[in-house]
């Protein structure tokens, strides 16, 4: 039988794709060249990044990294295009601790390090889980380094979680868990309020351990934005998931108060927040109380932050099918084990991109502090322009500042799509 010359009568060997349709050629081909408008625009960007680039060169690698004022980095530069990023060198402890005690840098670069060990077991899988436990004391030792004083004034701060628990745990069986939970914050107050200072007092004076305190007022620079941009991340996300649950709650009181505290947070500037908690706040507290600013600045922070986190939390409890709810009643399971087990492992997987948009908007928002007389980054930055020797100089101050905010915020962008691909969110 004579065969059809257009039919193959054996396989090909398999053989590699072209070179112009994959690897780092395909790539250009597919993105930047896939069209004639394609071609122009990336021919276009091309020219105008070359030129910028070869504008901002000299300026950025023509610096002068060693001199004590603007005035003797022009000498040195003499008429060259060149940054004087000797202000950096000159003022980067300022910029860094502000006015923290030059021979204590060392405790507010343990907690830095610190703060690393602690976030690990809860970014990451893979490390021991016992390590959780130091995430959980972490916030307390950091205080503690940063602040110094008396070991018992964090101490009995901790034993008031303690107790809470305990005793939510006790009453929960026969209160129930709304109010063993009322009962457990009431609790953690009382001891807080009345109890737990003179405790404090008793126990430093029988064993009198302590740190150099260090005053709130020579906290400053990056350590002041990563104290409060930690303490508002760390404290809004379960606050938020607590008032994105109570505005989805059926009962009356508590959708109502979570409601209305979300929507005046929300329709409230953050800047009024802080003055509030700068200036107005004492007004309201007994005479000779001393309430220390950073704490009111945390409060108000996290607060604000909290209230932006439900409404991205609530927003991933919507998306949820009904189903997944139904399922958590067919399973028998109560209305905190459905929460804790089924829901809202799945809304908070959802929300990932939000949340962490969130706090970088957190982070980034630390630098209003410098409008209430905290001197952060940008506070030191306008007082190292006041300042005669360095006066005129802006551009080098507000890269640097810019760069390390960026290192942050691109850190914590780059962590948020790792999780989405673990967690395959988009499936």
């Amino acid at each position: 039988m004579r065969e059809t010359s257009y039919v193959r009568s054996e396989m090909l060997a398999e053989q590699a794709p072209p070179i112009t349709n994959v690897g780092p050629i395909g790539w250009i081909k597919e993105n930047l060249f896939s069209g004639w408008l394609n071609s122009i625009l990336t021919i276009v960007m091309l020219v105008l990044i070359v030129i910028a680039v070869s504008a901002a060169f000299p300026w950025f690698f023509n610096g002068i990294w060693n001199a004590s004022s603007l005035s003797e980095c022009r000498e040195i530069l003499k008429g060259d295009t060149g940054a004087c990023w000797a202000v950096i060198h000159e003022r980067f402890s300022q910029l860094m601790y502000g006015f923290y005690p030059n021979h204590l840098y060392w405790r507010p670069n343990l907690a830095f390090v610190l703060l690393f060990v602690a976030v690990a077991p809860v970014l990451f899988n893979g490390l021991p889980r016992k390590m959780l436990w130091f995430s959980a004391l972490y916030p307390f030792i950091a205080v503690w380094l940063l602040w110094g004083g008396p070991v018992w004034g964090v101490v009995v701060a901790l034993l008031g979680f303690v107790i809470g628990f305990f005793a939510f745990r006790f009453l929960e069986p026969v209160l129930g868990s709304l109010f063993a939970l009322i009962l457990g914050v009431l609790a953690t107050l009382i001891w807080w309020l009345f109890l737990a200072g003179p405790v404090a007092n008793g126990l430093a004076g029988i064993v009198p351990l302590a740190l150099e305190p260090v005053e709130s007022r020579k906290f400053g620079g990056l350590m002041l934005s990563m104290t409060l941009g930690v303490t508002g991340i760390v404290g809004s996300l379960p606050l938020g998931i607590v008032l994105a649950l109570g505005r989805q709650s059926d009962l009356v009181i508590v959708k109502s108060l979570s409601v209305g505290f979300i929507e005046f947070i929300r329709g409230v500037p953050l800047i009024t927040l802080l003055i509030v908690a700068s200036t107005l706040l004492n007004v309201f507290l007994p005479p000779g109380t001393d309430f220390d600013i950073i704490l009111r600045v945390m409060i108000m922070v996290t607060l604000f932050a909290a209230a932006y986190m439900a409404e991205v939390i609530r927003g991933g409890l919507a998306a949820l099918p009904k189903g997944q709810y139904e399922a958590a009643d067919a399973l028998g399971l109560d209305y905190w084990k459905a929460q804790r087990l089924i829901i809202m492992p799945q809304a908070l997987k959802i929300s990932i991109p939000g949340i962490v948009s969130t706090f970088i908007g957190l982070f980034k928002d630390t630098t209003l502090v410098s409008i209430i007389s905290l001197f952060d980054m940008l506070g030191f930055a306008k007082a190292i322009q006041a300042n005669a020797e360095w006066q005129g100089i802006v551009w080098e101050l507000y890269v640097f500042i810019a760069f390390v905010f960026w290192i942050f915020c691109f850190s914590m962008s780059r962590y948020s799509m790792y999780l989405e691909r673990k967690l395959q969110t988009g499936h």
